[in-house]
This record gives C-alpha cells, structure tokens and sequence, in this order.
C-alpha cells in the first residue's frame, strides 16, 4: 500500500488561492504577501466534510416545485442582537464573530447562551481556549444560568462533531475556530487548510441537524477575521465588534447577512455584570456636549434603519510649522482636507497656514457623505472662533463647486434630532420638497456651502 506523500503547498492567507510555489503578488485577489506555506498529504483520505457532502449531492429541482415559508427565527431577548441579526436568530445558520481581544465576543455570547437556555432551547458552548473553570467564573459574573447549557472545552473536531449529533443542540458557540483541527489535515491548528476544513464540517452540520452555529474568529491587525478569506464566504451572517476595549462602548456591525440587513449597528456598553444595550446611541454619543464653544456641531448619520446623532469637533489653529498638520479621528482623512480646500476655494477662508484637527466624538467611525456639512461648518466655526447655535444639527453632501447636495432619509434625521431637543436643522435646499410640515423645528435649506457658513 503506497504510503502518504507529505508536499508542500502554498495558499493565499486572503482568498485562499492554492500554489505550488510562493508568489509576491496573488493571482486571485491581488493582495501582496499573502501567501502562507503549509504540508499537505496528497495521498490522504478525504476528509469526513467532504466524503459527506460528496454523498448526499442530491437532485436537481424545478424551480416551481420550490415552496417558500416565513424563516421562523428565534429571539435571542437582546434587542440589540436581535436588530443587527434581522430580527433574530435562523435555525440552520452560520454565525462568525470577529472582534479584537478583550473586546466582549465571548460575554456577548454567553449572554446569549444565558437567554436561550431560559427560553428551554438546548445550548452547546465548546471553547478551545479556556477551562470549564474560567468559564464558570465568567458565567457567575453575568446571572444565573438554567440547566439548558452544556460546556465542553475540546479541539479536536471529530469529537466535537460526535457530541453535537448525539447531545442535538439548538444553538452552539464554538469559540474560537482559530484553535479547532482535524487529524486527517496535516497543518497546524489555525493554519488556511485547518480553518476552512473546520468551517465546512460546521457549515455541514448547521445545515444537516438544523442547528445555528455561532463561530468566535480573532482578527488581523488589519481588522480582518484571521484565515482565509473564503471563511467569510462560507458563513451566512459576519458580525464585527468595534470599539476600543479600554472604553465602555462595543459597537457590533453586521458586514453580511443572508437573512436581513448588512447596514444595521447594534451598541452596547461594557459593565461589571457584562454587555448591556444602549437603548438611544443618539443621547449616548450625545453626552458632554460643550455648550458655547466653537468647533461644534451635531450631525447626523443613517446605520440601516437607525439614525444617530453625534457631536463634530474641529480644531483650527495657527501653525508654526512651514507644513501645517492635519488629523482627522473618526472619519476619512482625505475627505477632510477635500471638504476644506472647498472652503478655501469658494469661501475664501485662508487655512493653508493652518492647523486643523476634526473629532468624531464618542468613538464612532463614520465615512457617510452626509455629515460634509457639519465638518465643514465645524471647521468653519473654529476658523472664525464664532460659537455654533447649540440646539443646530446640519447634514448634508458637499461637492467639489461648493453646492450642498441631497441626502437619503432626511426626514428620519429630522426627527432623531427633534426627539433630542434640537429646534434648527440646516439640510439641502433640494431636500425640501421631500419634507413634510414639521412642528417644534425650524428647517433651514441651504444651496451652498456659502450659505452655511452664513449662518454661523
């Protein structure tokens, strides 16, 4: 019998492309040095993922032989999950959750385990990289759990694939897939081969039992889920937590959803008891506001279907330096020295010997086009050293002539706004038409970027 062959084989860590040299450059994805080497037996056995979804290939179907159903989709009590999910969990889904260390992937799950025990469901959290111990201490630190939940601290997967057919859980954790190998693929735990195979084994059994598995993932220094990319392909639903770990707020960003939005936020705040929702990000991100001070301004941004508000800081200030600096914390930085050239140019406010920072405050990253008009006027306000009306929000595009353009749902903004105390909105003329009669708000249309900066 002819033994094994063990050769070398190299793969794309981003989209997972297979070589059998190194490449500067991949041919699939064109990212640079992306390339990871890895052993691979030629001659191995199949792997069990793939001996079954070879044998249960079923038949093709007619397309009006197809019945549909509303998806039955289970709560998970969070409301804040619940939203960025699309209304709840999907039996038979695949879940990833990427986030930085510490940043509260796993308490977040463990809340949810918490829940869906209560609610009589069977949960399974296995965890390659803490003890039942550590578990426990974690558990004792959020609430009191049911008897629903089982723990199991194991890696291998063959072992992990035989407790989910015999226990048949209805929701498991697996955290993370980072630590989890198969004997049968001759890599390291972590590696490119070792994480797709372990993806497919669990995408097969979510889709074979009917169970929704949740899957952890550690990012890059890039932000991106660690392994290949072709993980991020296989699942159903990518969720990113964001946010920097020594603050109070988490962010959780759906960036793919097979079952709903990929637009939607859901925001938490880190406690002593674990993660809590925030109910109104608006008046959260809102906090501290300086009254009287120049450089500031509320505008506002649409996450799906959810607008929040939040404070604009700039800083303009002489500088002492023959190159000025520039610092933009929160959003784009090229769009900001964009937005102030169109102050230089069609208003006339010299800044090029300048200094100028502008702050998102609250931690927020926000690259929407509509907030251009409350930099600009923040800008514009710490320039002149004149105090913007406190209860103003402005939002709109600006464009390279100095035009103010149109911006989608400006209706919602005007009531996010309104419900915070705000009396004056500065939007797009254009946007005008789409408005309907409003009380306890004076709407403001302005053409250009003029006609803001009038205004302060």
């Amino acid at each position: 019998m002819a033994k094994a062959k063990i050769t070398t084989v190299f793969y794309c860590q981003n989209c997972g492309y297979e070589s059998s040299k190194w490449m500067g450059q991949c041919p699939g994805c064109r990212e640079w040095n992306s390339f990871v080497e890895e052993k691979v037996n030629t001659k191995g056995t199949a792997s069990k993922a793939s001996q079954k979804a070879a044998g249960e290939a079923g038949k093709p179907s007619r397309l009006s032989e197809i019945t549909l159903r509303e998806e039955e989709r289970m709560s998970t009590h969070i409301k804040e999950l619940d939203r960025v999910l699309g209304g709840g969990i999907v039996p038979g889904s695949l879940i990833l959750v990427g986030g930085d260390p510490g940043i509260g992937k796993s308490t977040l799950l463990l809340q949810v385990c918490r829940h869906m025990a209560a609610d009589n469901k069977k949960v399974l959290y296995i965890s390659g990289e803490e003890s039942l111990k550590q578990i426990k201490i974690r558990a004792n630190r959020i609430g009191e759990f049911g008897e629903n939940l089982f723990l199991l601290c194991e890696t291998n997967l063959d072992t992990i694939e035989e407790n989910i057919r015999h226990l048949m859980p209805d929701i498991t954790i697996i955290d993370s897939i980072q630590t989890m190998y198969q004997d049968a693929v001759s890599a390291a735990p972590g590696s490119v081969s070792q994480v797709r195979e372990a993806t497919n084994v669990f995408l097969q059994l979510a889709k074979g039992l009917g169970a929704s598995i949740f899957i952890v993932g550690h990012v890059t220094k890039e932000g991106t889920v660690a392994g290949p990319r072709v993980l991020e392909h296989m699942v159903d639903t990518v969720l990113y937590f964001e946010g920097d770990r020594h603050a109070s707020y988490r962010i959780l960003r759906g960036v793919k959803n097979r079952f709903g939005s990929t637009n939607e936020i859901g925001v938490f705040e880190m406690k002593e008891q674990g993660l809590t929702e925030v109910a109104n990000p608006s008046e959260f991100m809102l906090e501290g506001k300086p009254e009287g001070a120049s450089g500031s301004i509320v505008s506002c941004s649409m996450e799906g279907t959810r607008p929040i508000l939040f404070e604009i800081q700039a800083l303009v200030c002489r500088s002492n330096f023959g190159f000025p600096r520039r610092q933009a914390i929160g959003t784009d930085f090229n769009r900001v020295n964009l937005l102030m050239a169109v102050l230089e140019k069609r208003v006339g406010l010299q800044m090029s010997d300048c200094d100028a920072y502008v702050n998102l405050a609250g931690g927020m990253r926000i690259v929407e086009p509509a907030i251009d008009l409350g930099i600009a006027m923040a800008v514009a306000s710490s320039f002149k050293n004149r105090p913007i009306f406190d209860r103003m929000a402005a939002f709109g595009e600006i464009g390279l002539s100095g035009e103010v353009r149109g911006i989608s749902m400006i209706e919602q903004r005007i009531q996010e706004a309104v419900k915070l105390g705000f009396t004056t909105c500065v939007i797009p003329k254009v946007c005008l038409r789409q408005i309907r009669e409003m009380k306890d708000v004076k709407i403001i249309g302005v053409a250009s970027i003029q006609d803001a900066i009038d205004l302060i």
